[in-house]
Parts: C-alpha cells; structure tokens; sequence
C-alpha cells in the first residue's frame, strides 16, 4: 500500500514530517530517479527513494527507544557542525536513532531517542499533551504571587502559555518543580524571566512518565515494550512528583 511519502519517511525514521516536506521543497528528494518538488507523493517499499543522492532503506528498521540522562554542555542533535558534543556521542548503537524533542545545551536529563518515526509523530503532536517535569534551580526564591502567576501562564511571543503546576522542592523556595504539557523553545527560562527570576539550572525530572531512574549523567538504557506501550498511550501511567 502507498502512503505519503512524509509519513513513509517519517516511520522509518528518516527525519520528522515537517523536514522531509522541507527536503521536498528544496528538492533534494527523489523517487524512481524523479526529483520531487511539492509534497503529497504517495510511495511504497518498491520505490527507490533517495536523499541528497544517497539511497534510503525503504523496509521498515526494528523499533528502538532509549531513554538517556542528558548530561550538561551537549546539544540534542544528531549532528554539530561547530564540532560540539552531542547526544548521540553517548549513545553507540548500530540502529540510527533520533531526539525526540530537544533539550537545551545546558538543560539536564530525562531524553528519549528513537527510529520510530511514528512514536515521535504521537509525542510531538500538541494533541498528545506529553507531561514534562522539571525541577529549576533560581537565582532568588520564587514569591508565592508570582508562583500563582507562572501557573496561571506567561505571555509569550504573544500568546499565552497553557496553565501548569509548580511547587516548591526545598524550603528556601529556590528550587521549584514545574509541570507542564507545552514545549516552546526555552518555555521555562523564558517564563521565569518574564517574571523577573533567572533559571540558573533546569533538570527535566520526567518525560510521558518515564524518569532517569539510576541512570548517571550521560548513561542510557532501552525501552521496554511496557514503556512504549505506556508512550503510546495503551498503558497506564502515573508519576509522583
């Protein structure tokens, strides 16, 4: 059966939806030797489907998901042309996988990394409201009135932030743990900000559920097909923060 080739790419996971129609509209896709220019494409396994002229596996790879505890001073991609560390230099596996979302240079733990082109799909889709939970470190101790103001939601870029919870995580008020089910860019330093406090250090503590556990910084570890049905959403999940 053909399917569009977005979505082909996409579950093998090639790269996002969005950046394959990208690709198209740069033209750097071809199929059966045709260079593409407009998506909307429907292809199948027979196809032969090329990117930048190198040739793409069209059969589906075997799923992988690892959950890494993202260490400090490392950029969420797959490759850095300035020559900065990145994930995947901690991750040394045969399968090609991907970020799923991205966490700041300097923003700490909880990433998942994956081939499954359509498990990242559901995650990113705002549909999915995927539960994100923080634990920020600030320059001063966060007031009560602007912590019931940051979870009431923030301006930003001219629309507002969905609501979220916090509380705090030591007595000083300094250390506060947020939830939320947005990913903006920088959302969380950029909210604090707005209210006058610098995040001075930001550690995701989850991620749909899933935490670091035992893992240090810098460590990884795969997926049970339990946690990938719980991130698909056909099991149960809960979290205690």
């Amino acid at each position: 059966m053909k399917i569009r080739i977005n979505k082909f790419l996409g579950e093998r996971g090639i790269a996002s939806r969005r950046a394959i129609d990208e690709l198209i509209v740069q033209k750097r896709i071809t199929v059966n030797g045709l260079t593409l220019d407009t998506p909307g494409m429907k292809v199948s396994e027979t196809d032969v489907i090329t990117i930048d002229e190198k040739r793409i596996a069209t059969t589906r790879p075997v799923p992988v998901t690892i959950l890494l505890n993202k260490p400090d001073d490392c950029i969420t991609t797959s490759k850095d042309t300035h020559g900065r560390k990145t994930v995947l230099n901690y991750i040394k596996i045969k399968e090609r996988v991907f970020p799923i979302g991205r966490l700041d240079r300097n923003t700490t733990g909880v990433l998942l990394l994956t081939n499954d082109g359509e498990l990242t799909h559901l995650l990113m889709h705002p549909s999915h409201e995927s539960e994100k939970v923080y634990r920020a470190s600030l320059d001063k101790p966060l007031s009560e009135k602007d912590k019931k103001r940051f979870e009431a939601g923030i301006m930003l870029d001219d629309k507002k932030t969905a609501p979220c919870q916090t509380k705090y995580f030591r007595d000083d008020k300094k250390d506060v743990i947020v939830t939320l089910h947005e990913g903006r860019n920088r959302q969380i330093h950029r909210m604090f900000n707005a209210l006058g406090y610098a995040a001075e250090k930001l550690d995701r503590i989850s991620y749909a559920g899933l935490d670091a556990g035992s893992l240090k910084r810098g460590e990884w570890r795969y997926l049970t097909d339990k946690e990938v049905s719980q991130l698909r959403g056909t099991e149960p999940r809960s979290i205690g923060y």
